[in-house]
């Protein structure tokens, strides 16, 4: 298959990826159903499971978090980002079709077909399935649990007007995870954490919607952004405060944090703080800086976390 649709006409890729500089021209459409030349996908999906890791070997009193849990979080987080992505797109091709920025994404544009897609997307489900099954039986269950979620997700743009809160149900799924698999089990602080991450995912995710607002409106697609409108700056504010306030709690329900994790909470504040300062309804581009921005947030809190593990 000749690749006639380079990355460089998919506005939040990341220029120069490897998936689009090195890898055969004949896979290149699959990697972009994996989203892989724009990492930040699983980045975001990863992080709330490295959060959680962390947070129970505060709990557990260990040094650090356990690393080969870390390993395959990220492993994982990049599987089944993927094969969320495939999926979504699968669902989404006709949609995507009438939308600037996504017509040019394989399925719409030619570059994959159907049938391809759902080989590719099993092949994903199947390096998922093989992670998941290196945990504990509960932390098994626990990630089961997700798939009806993120099933549901790819329809709800089209009749809910917020499905970014259905994304932060799926998104922040490992903010679960870390716990269940080092405790066998659940707990008040795993799930103020899960509620920190849907609050942050709903909030990043309607900046990032702030890209299509014009295109969603034509195609009568729903989001957050829509929803919000001129006080889109506002409404992510209010995430933004959800996801310290239940951080904060988590925080204070594992009674272990000190005071190296309370500033690195702090940092993360001021992050997201600037986040919102900085937010234009009418830059797109802007928006898609602010959404990436995202993954340096996540990564200071998680490594105050993991120090004050060590301290």
């Amino acid at each position: 298959m000749v690749d006639n649709h380079p990355a460089s006409s998919l506005p939040d890729a990341v220029r120069g990826h490897w998936a689009d500089r090195w890898a055969p021209a004949s896979v290149r459409p699959y990697l972009r159903l994996a989203r892989m030349e724009r990492p930040i996908g699983w980045w975001l999906l990863l992080l709330p499971c490295w959060w959680s890791a962390a947070l129970a070997a505060l709990a557990g009193g260990k040094p650090w978090p356990n690393p080969g849990y870390c390993v395959l979080f990220l492993i994982g987080a990049v599987a089944m980002r993927g094969a969320g992505c495939t999926y979504n797109d699968i669902v989404d091709r006709d949609l995507d079709a009438r939308v600037e920025r996504t017509r040019q994404r394989p399925l719409p544009s030619g570059q994959a077909g159907l049938k391809g897609a759902v080989i590719f997307l099993t092949l994903q489900c199947a390096v998922g399935l093989a992670v998941l099954l290196q945990f504990n039986d509960f932390a098994i269950a626990t990630g089961f649990a997700s798939l009806g979620i993120v099933a549901l997700y790819p329809f709800m743009k089209r009749f809910f007007w917020m499905p970014q809160i259905v994304l932060g149900l799926a998104f922040a799924w490992g903010a679960l995870m870390g716990w269940a698999a080092a405790f066998g089990s659940l707990s008040w602080t795993a799930l103020a954490l899960y509620l920190a991450s849907i609050a942050w995912v709903v909030g990043y995710d309607t900046i990032y919607a702030l890209q299509d607002i014009e295109d969603d409106e034509i195609a009568g697609i729903k989001s957050s952004a829509r929803f919000f409108g001129d006080h889109v700056k506002l409404g992510v504010a209010f995430c933004y405060a959800l996801t310290l306030g239940f951080m904060s709690l988590a925080l204070r329900l594992s009674k272990e944090a000190g005071p190296i994790s309370y500033a690195g909470l702090g940092v993360f504040a001021l992050h997201l703080a600037w986040q919102v300062w900085h937010i234009d309804r009418n830059d797109g581009e802007g928006a898609l800086r602010i959404f990436r921005s995202n993954r340096d947030a996540g990564l200071i809190l998680f490594a105050a976390l993991a120090f004050d593990c060590f301290y």
